[in-house]
């Protein structure tokens, strides 16, 4: 065996070397980052802040913007100082420690688009007993469980990557440290550490895919039971952007993670990873919140504007 160094630091290749690229590119990021911190925090702040508003399907939704923020804030600086600097160094503590978090993140949103629609099965399904069965402390329950595994599942995954040997190649084909772009860079042999990576990612994710389509396909059904059109209309609505966030954030997950790393293409997974990383923290505040009367009456009353909106 050749005498190797084991690597200390990466460098992160970042999304593109175009110089003419780079400033706008970080504007649009920059513009990006802010509507998320602002909707996100703002969206709990409001929460928070309105007694109206303290009610499990609003808790849910003030965790799922915790976590949007915590996984958007762990990638989009870092990705912001590579575009302006040419300082592209992370070291290997701050890599694992990257990696950590936004997996912790990312697999605690997954968890908790489950209990959200365990929560609209039960108010659409259950309405006579939905105060009965989403109580506060059934509601705290699921988000706690979803934390736990969410940082359980990162661990895992961290030890899973980071106990690989990373020798000769350092440079990171990606803007941030993520399982396919470190599995490429090491060593060793990345079977095992693949496959380990596959039946988790896959146990999560099929896991929560058959609690939303369960719970979906009995929505769907007293949906169509429904002799009233404007009851339907209420329910298809409450319904329809949690659904086109959950299409999203798991189809974007599926194409990331659920395919051998020989599939991959760097250029496509980049733009895959925007999208999951910055985008989508950015959107669910619309998707989930500012459409909703409630949140709107709570927002003109926390700043004084009765006549607006």
């Amino acid at each position: 065996m050749e005498n190797s160094t084991e690597v200390t630091e990466f460098i992160l290749a970042g999304l593109t070397d175009d110089p003419e690229l780079q400033l706008p590119l970080f504007i649009v990021f920059l513009l990006i980052y802010l509507c998320t911190v602002l909707g996100n925090v703002g969206m709990t702040g409001l929460i928070l802040l309105d007694s109206r508003l303290h009610t499990p399907m609003y808790l849910f939704l003030s965790h799922l913007s915790l976590v949007d923020f915590g996984y958007s804030s762990a990638i989009t600086p870092k990705v912001m100082a590579g575009l302006i600097s040419t300082d592209k160094i992370i070291s290997h503590n701050a890599c694992g420690t990257q990696f950590f978090f936004f997996g912790g993140f990312i697999t605690t949103e997954s968890f908790l688009l489950a209990a959200m629609a365990y929560d609209r099965y039960a108010a659409v399904c259950k309405p006579l007993h939905y105060t009965t069965t989403i109580t506060t402390n059934t509601c705290f329950c699921l988000i706690k469980c979803s934390y736990v595994c969410g940082f359980l599942n990162s661990s895992i995954h961290t030890g899973n990557i980071f106990r690989l040997s990373f020798c000769k190649f350092n440079v990171i084909n990606h803007f941030f440290c993520d399982a396919p772009p470190l599995l490429a860079l090491s060593c060793s042999d990345t079977s095992v550490s693949e496959m380990l990576i596959f039946f988790v990612v896959g146990f999560n994710v099929l896991f929560s895919i058959v609690v939303i389509s369960i719970s979906y396909l009995l929505i769907f059904i007293t949906i169509l039971r429904m002799r009233s059109s404007e009851g339907r209309q209420k329910a298809f609505s409450t319904c329809a952007s949690h659904l086109t966030a959950v299409s999203i954030f798991y189809g974007t997950i599926i194409f990331m993670y659920l395919q051998p790393s020989s599939s991959h293409t760097m250029g496509t997974d980049k733009v895959a990873s925007v999208f999951y990383t910055m985008v989508i923290p950015m959107l669910n505040p619309l998707v989930y919140s500012l459409r909703n009367k409630e949140v709107k009456s709570a927002f003109r009353k926390a700043v004084g504007l009765r006549n607006l909106l």
